[in-house]
């Protein structure tokens, strides 16, 4: 009975141990530019391990939760996205210094979308191309289909889509279910949110799910959105599209 006793005590306190090493512990750093040594203020900051965000104060300080081995991603308008991985020093000795590079920007030729302009400011306003996106429902279905306009092929096309085969999204969402289990604590994450309402390069989304750009414009086509919210959505509304799809495939998959 002692022997046993001894066990279960010494199993305790091996899980008491485990559970104490796996608890993020707040780690702090500095982000600086890597030109001048100058600090940057609102540098965004996601730890893509444990999905939670946060941004650089005045004096370019930080503090984030984290374990050994998480990987911290970095990102500045005009600066260069940066991956840090986590380590023992850095928990040892803190305020680690980190730099990014500026990128330099080129601008490429502009093409003026052919929109005639007469110099008149209201009759102008009602010239320029408004794009509506139109999410349909269709009774004793839980899944929304955008057809892209309110012209009845677009209907038609929500029809098909329904009983198009999901091949592609049963590839990605089967394989990457650990990243897209990431979506729910992204949405929760106001740091996070924040950061991708302003951002439309995909960056961040593609760090946080491990997926490439292609691969996310391929997941919002199969989930039936059209080519405009695909264009011009910030990284918050294609986030958010992204969760609803993965959720209604769970559904789908488990019937």
């Amino acid at each position: 009975m002692k022997r046993i006793l001894f066990y279960i005590t010494l199993m305790l306190i091996s899980i008491s141990s485990y559970a104490q090493e796996i608890i993020p512990e707040v780690i702090t750093g500095k982000v600086l530019n890597a030109a001048n040594d100058q600090k940057l203020q609102n540098v965004h900051i996601v730890n893509l391990s444990q999905v939670v965000g946060t941004i650089t104060g005045k004096d370019g300080n930080f503090e984030i939760r984290a374990n050994v081995s998480d990987t911290l991603y970095f990102t500045y308008i005009g600066y260069k996205p940066l991956k840090v991985r986590v380590t023992n020093d850095w928990k040892k000795f803190g305020d680690v210094k980190i730099k990014m590079t500026e990128l330099g920007i080129a601008l490429e030729e502009v093409v003026v979308a052919d929109v005639q302009l007469t110099g008149y400011l209201e009759i102008d306003a009602k010239r320029i191309p408004i794009y509506n996106n139109y999410r349909y429902s269709i009774s004793g279905l839980n899944s929304g289909y955008e057809g892209g306009s309110n012209q009845p092929g677009a209907v038609n096309k929500v029809l098909g889509a329904i009983f198009n085969p999901a091949d592609f999204l049963y590839n990605i969402f089967g394989k990457r279910s650990k990243e897209l289990r990431k979506l729910r604590k992204m949405k929760k994450d106001d740091e996070i949110r924040n950061l991708l309402e302003t951002k439309f390069d995909r960056a961040t989304l593609m760090a946080l799910l491990q997926v490439e750009r292609l691969d996310i414009d391929e997941i919002l086509r199969n989930c039936n959105y059209s080519s405009d919210f695909i264009k011009f959505a910030n990284d918050l509304q294609i986030m958010d599209a992204i969760s609803e799809c993965y959720e209604e495939y769970k559904v789908l998959d488990r019937k």
